[in-house]
């Protein structure tokens, strides 16, 4: 339970990094971060623990109380976003395009995709973010090592390198909680379409 997941917000409540429970209490014994619950009322440490806990609630237990686990806490110094560059992979390339074929406008599962690069490597084109697209793998046969135009596609979008943003830093593995979802909506993260863990 110590090494689940809690999520990060700015003093503006702006979503910036993902935590560790064990990370998330030391914040908030410290003074330098409170917990926000689900209606966004704000809880020190002290008033977070007086709080009892609900059957179902994921729970920490010391000598002498149980403690429910924060989900969502802010740093209450931070208001900056932090600056960070988006790391150029295959799972953030099917972030960028929302797990979508660039050519059919069909969404597949990941297993599904896979990458295109709209210049051919045959014909120059670089493996970079602005050459690379999410593509289904019939279309991806269509147009085999042609350019779009000759195959008769076109892309939904021209690709570009992502400004960073939350969904670019939560890990691939890591389980959105349903106490998230508010304040992932402020940057759509309603795609993600992962099974929430109560």
């Amino acid at each position: 339970m110590l090494n689940s997941h809690v999520l990060v917000l700015n003093r503006s409540f702006f979503p910036v990094h993902v935590t560790t429970v064990k990370r998330a209490f030391c914040l908030l014994y410290s003074g330098v971060a409170r917990v926000v619950d689900s209606q966004y009322r704000m809880f020190d440490f002290h008033s977070w623990a007086e709080l009892s806990a609900s059957v179902g609630d994921d729970v920490i237990g010391t000598v002498n109380r149980v403690i429910r686990v924060p989900r969502v806490i802010v740093i209450l110094s931070f208001d900056r976003l932090p600056r960070r560059g988006v790391r150029f992979s295959r799972h953030n390339i099917f972030t960028r395009d929302r797990d979508t074929c660039q050519y059919c406008g069909r969404r597949f599962p990941r297993s599904e995709l896979s990458i295109d690069h709209v210049v051919p490597v045959s014909r120059g084109g670089k493996t970079v973010w602005d050459n690379v697209v999410c593509c289904c793998i019939e279309c991806n046969k269509k147009k085999g090592g042609r350019l779009p135009e000759e195959a008769g596609m076109r892309l939904l979008k021209k690709p570009v390198k992502p400004k960073w943003s939350p969904e670019y830093s939560i890990p691939i593995r890591t389980t959105i909680y349903k106490e998230w979802i508010p304040f992932l909506n402020v940057v759509d993260f309603t795609y993600w379409n992962l099974e929430l863990e109560s």
